[in-house]
């Protein structure tokens, strides 16, 4: 019950946290507010380093390769996420993109080797099926339109980000705990620098109170939500915890829709209704 209960907490986090970060992501890109994200995150949780040194005693050189795979894996979805709502529509972006827990379930069977029961697999093909028809513009297939929205590909790519991420970081919690995966993942943020210097983009701070709170309220819940889901990780299975914690968009496509005011057409409201449908169902099944 324990690791549903965090699972439960991170989807709140998240879905919370999109919000904040969706306002600032408009005001100053998705680049800027995920890396200013990371370091209050930076900041925030240094304080808990002298609870958690005594883990790293256990620390092996397969986790060592592990950290290092998953640290610019793991940076990339909250940039790709934020992007998207800068060109597009966050509540189709956010739901896509958080339809990871699918993912995560498939490649947990592969290569973890849990498994799924029969109505885990139907939610996730509902999952699929959701993601096609919110995604592609079916009047457009003949043509280059086939994205219905400029957010979907930056979407999918923190789709795929999370999933790969999700599955594996698993690995690294088994040997040194929930706090140091999370921690020394945040310290990828000088790649993501060096990229924006190779791109010419620039960093840019938020202006006024009404941003910078957003920007803190933004790093606060995603700190809560992320050390949550990896305290799960450590104590649950990840084709449990992930989905559930993957259900956060029932609660970001309400909140988006009030906050944004973005329309959606008919075809990307049906698409979502099946993706929220098959992450519920899939967290319920599990």
């Amino acid at each position: 019950m324990t690791p549903i209960i965090f699972a439960i907490i991170t989807a709140i986090g998240w879905a919370t946290a999109d919000i904040f970060g969706g306002l600032v992501a408009r005001k100053i890109g998705g680049y800027s507010s995920a890396i200013l994200s990371y370091i209050i995150s930076i900041i925030l949780t240094s304080f808990y380093i002298p609870f958690a040194w005594h883990e790293l005693s256990s620390i092996t050189p397969t986790t060592i390769i592990w950290l290092l795979i998953l640290t610019p894996i793991g940076i990339t979805p909250l940039i790709s996420l934020y992007e998207g709502f800068k060109v597009g529509n966050p509540s189709l972006v956010g739901t896509i993109a958080s339809a990871f827990g699918g993912l995560v379930a498939i490649l947990s069977v592969i290569f973890l080797g849990e498994k799924l029961n029969v109505a885990q697999v139907i939610s996730i093909l509902a999952i699929i099926l959701g993601l096609v028809i919110s995604s592609l513009n079916l009047r457009s297939l003949n043509s280059r339109q086939i994205l219905s929205d400029k957010g979907i590909p930056f979407a999918l790519a923190s789709l795929l980000a999370w999933g790969i991420y999700y599955t594996f970081v698993k690995i690294p919690l088994q040997n040194i705990g929930w706090f140091w995966p999370t921690y020394l993942s945040y310290w990828g943020f000088p790649l993501v620098l060096i990229f924006m210097k190779i791109r010419s983009i620039k960093l840019v701070f938020p202006k006024g109170r009404t941003n910078q709170l957003f920007m803190l309220t933004n790093a606060v819940l995603l700190t809560i939500a992320l050390f949550s889901v990896n305290y799960a990780l450590t104590i649950g299975q990840s084709s449990v915890v992930s989905p559930i914690s993957s259900s956060y968009p029932a609660l970001f496509a309400i909140l988006a829709y009030f906050v944004f005011k973005d329309r959606l057409t008919k075809q990307q409201i049906l698409g979502i209704v099946i993706t929220l449908v098959g992450v519920l169902s899939l967290s319920i099944a599990s």
